[in-house]
């Protein structure tokens, strides 16, 4: 397995890999992988020849006083699990490598964007937006694979991709979860095994909700309310609980087994998580 940091080189890299006939998969992380990442990186493998994994913490989708600084680094590490999982090449570049000092151009979605997540990190998706596209343009993938658990991200990006004619399939993992529920995330670095113990209390208030619409209730203030009862407690500060439309991640007026989803992002403690679940 290669560890590539050049945008050139992986360019080059990509390029003789099509020239030999073979498909080319991309999976984007930040690092700090965790069995999320992995399934990811071996769904890849299943679907085509060459494997990438980008591990770049892209600083353009953090805001004022997120973790971009603290935010999880581990490229030896990283790399290790990439290759055990099957991965041909990591493209580890530098923020220099990806943006260049007076970089002014930037790639916006502008309707699912605005909801769930969107509401409390104004320039999150911008910088989400920007940087795949960047790195569609320096891999060259035929495939670029991503987590369900962030499933507003998945919409935003397969909108971009039909909008601006990209021509990259955009397939899905599902989410993995620990053995109390909890999805699997980077950011749970941060919590110690209490904390997680605890945080997992997200995942069962998603479950009771949908249990809740299964039942027969499609009244969305009605599930709002019942998930946000069932999660909130003293470390717990509910950021949004939404019904969505499973697909494009807008919002529902009435929840639908089926086509709806349940999205979620809470503070627990100084964490913020995020979570969803089908109807």
């Amino acid at each position: 397995m290669k560890i590539i940091s050049s945008p050139a080189e992986m360019t080059a890299f990509s390029k003789s890999a099509r020239s030999n006939g073979e498909k080319i998969a991309l999976v984007p992380t930040m690092g700090a992988l965790h069995e999320g990442h992995l399934s990811l990186v071996r769904k890849a493998k299943e679907l085509a020849d060459t494997v990438v994994v980008s591990i770049f913490v892209n600083p353009t989708q953090f805001g004022p006083n997120e973790d971009f600084d603290k935010y999880p680094r581990q490229l030896e590490e990283d790399a290790a699990k990439c290759e055990a999982a099957g991965a041909d090449a990591v493209f580890a570049p530098s923020v220099s490598d990806i943006y260049r000092p007076d970089a002014s151009t930037y790639v916006n979605e502008e309707d699912i964007s605005r909801y769930l997540c969107g509401k409390t990190r104004p320039k999150h998706f911008r910088g989400v937006t920007t940087i795949v596209t960047i790195l569609f343009n320096i891999v060259r993938p035929d495939i670029a694979v991503f987590g369900e658990k962030d499933a507003q991200q998945v919409s935003i990006i397969k909108r971009m991709v039909r909008d601006l004619f990209m021509g990259v399939e955009i397939v899905t993992g599902e989410i993995v979860r620990d053995e109390n529920g909890l999805a699997l995330s980077s950011r749970n670095k941060y919590l110690d095994k209490m904390e997680r113990l605890g945080a997992s209390r997200l995942h069962a208030a998603l479950e009771d909700g949908r249990r809740l619409c299964i039942e027969g209730c499609s009244n969305v203030d009605r599930i709002k309310a019942h998930v946000i009862n069932k999660v909130t407690n003293a470390k717990t500060r509910v950021i949004y609980v939404e019904i969505v439309d499973a697909e494009t991640s807008l919002p529902m007026l009435e929840a639908v087994p089926g086509k709806s989803r349940i999205s979620a992002a809470i503070w627990y403690g100084q964490t913020r998580l995020i979570d969803n679940i089908r109807i």
